[in-house]
């Protein structure tokens, strides 16, 4: 029995050296297969890096536009108002040029050069606030100077005493107003 059990010396030698091969063959193959795993991924990340500084270099370059734009729009942002009141200028400096106007021109000239001021103003969405005689008051809009008793409504407008006004919606100034007193 024992002769049975036992293997040949010629196997039992050559096993080992096959197990040995095999697991040569395949740890070959596994570092084979591994080495093209990282060279497929350091690719991966050089081209992941690559894609980040051209997206950090165009992040940068959008933000220095944007930061000329604003400071391009601080400079000449008021550019358009000015334009559009050179002609308001130039009015006034004809009428300063007549030497011997008479009190009819002058009056007509300022007519005139109130009328382009206001234009401009408007064309700048500059808006006048003039409460009519019994509008509301608004302290939002208006600024009362006085109040007097009158036989309006409490709390209207009776005179205004100077305009005021607003620019898209927000109040640069505020009328000057009278008010009527509560009964």
């Amino acid at each position: 029995m024992s002769d049975t059990s036992q293997t040949p010396p010629a196997q039992s030698a050559s096993a080992p050296e096959e197990v040995e091969a095999a697991m040569a063959a395949h740890a070959s193959d596994e570092l084979a297969r591994l080495q093209g795993e990282l060279a497929e991924l350091k690719a991966k990340s050089a081209d992941l890096a690559d894609q980040f500084l051209r997206a950090k270099a165009e992040a940068e370059n959008a933000r220095r536009r944007a930061e000329d734009e604003v400071s391009k729009a601080r400079k000449f942002g008021i550019e358009s108002f000015a334009e559009s009141l050179l002609p308001v200028a130039d009015s006034l400096d004809a009428a300063l040029a007549i030497k011997e106007a008479t009190p009819q021109q002058l009056r007509e000239g300022a007519d005139a050069t109130l009328r382009q001021l206001t234009s401009a103003l408007e064309r700048n969405k500059v808006i006048a606030i003039n409460p009519a005689a019994g509008a509301k008051f608004d302290p939002h809009q208006h600024q009362a100077i006085s109040v007097v008793p009158a036989e309006q409504e409490a709390n209207t407008v009776v005179a205004v005493l100077q305009k005021g006004y607003v620019i898209a919606e927000r109040v640069l100034r505020p009328a000057l107003v009278t008010v009527t007193a509560p009964k």
